[in-house]
């Protein structure tokens, strides 16, 4: 980890009100987290659910209950202020999109941060793959699919998955660069067909903003963690809190520390 970098200025700015939107593209070389935040008596579930499901939710940290620090992804790291737009959830349903948790956080809460596809996109970047949604300046486009995901206790639900449109030949070179990143979702779980996992249209995604896709291309899709999102609204805790899509937590630990060779 670094104590002066990108992303802790970038946390700072959220907490401040200075930034606010997705974080798609910003403190490039640094993680960002998907969040799941529980109440602790369905914690043990959601960590079992994380285990049978490593591909959606690949689990990079948790907190103690009632913390809202989780210091192995940054010593100032504060979870109730410090991104930009969270989501609470009543009984499977979604009741606020806050910019803080100051008037929701508890004693008996417990955090989840998973790894996001946003950490791998650095990688195809630097390989000269252009990331759709960053050269529009768009949330990425994200869709629930008909992929089940295993159950684990009270949780159950289908795959969310995020898409980027590549030439063939591109496609191919994202697997092999993603396949080296399985703790940010790894490699693609479907290419081509939208139609075959369950996306009725390509162009109306359920979460983030439609992009581009060129004459030549086809969509790429991969597993995306939003899907706990998903999996709340059928295994309905009675309170818990997630991030918005596309607004993550974004870490001080590096993406290279993340690549398995």
């Amino acid at each position: 980890m670094t104590t002066d970098n990108a992303a802790a200025t970038l946390r700072q700015r959220i907490r401040r009100g200075a930034h606010t939107g997705h974080t798609s593209g910003f403190a490039p070389g640094h993680v960002q987290c998907n969040l799941m935040i529980l109440p602790a008596d369905w914690a043990g579930e959601f960590m079992g659910f994380c285990q049978k499901n490593p591909k959606p939710c690949p689990l990079l940290a948790t907190s103690e209950p009632g913390s809202p620090h989780l210091p192995e992804l940054g010593e100032d790291l504060d979870i109730r202020t410090d991104v930009p737009a969270y989501r609470v959830f009543e009984n499977g349903v979604a009741v606020a999109e806050p910019t803080d948790l100051k008037d929701y956080w508890r004693d008996d809460l417990v955090v989840f941060a998973l790894g996001c596809s946003f950490s791998f996109e650095e990688a195809l970047l630097a390989d000269g793959l252009d990331i759709r949604n960053i050269s529009e300046g768009c949330n990425v486009p994200m869709y629930r699919t008909n992929i089940p995901c295993a159950s684990s206790g009270r949780f159950k639900g289908d795959m969310v998955v995020s898409m980027r449109p590549f030439k063939a030949a591109d496609a191919i070179r994202a697997v092999q660069i993603c396949t080296r990143f399985p703790s940010v979702h790894g490699a693609p779980v479907h290419l081509g067909d939208p139609a075959q996992i369950g996306i009725a249209d390509i162009y109306r995604p359920d979460f983030g903003d439609p992009v581009t896709i060129k004459p030549g291309e086809m969509p790429v899709f991969w597993a995306c963690g939003v899907t706990p999102q998903v999996v709340v609204e059928q295994s309905r805790p009675p309170f818990c809190i997630t991030h918005s899509p596309g607004n993550m937590l974004v870490s001080d630990l590096l993406n290279s520390q993340l690549a398995v060779l």
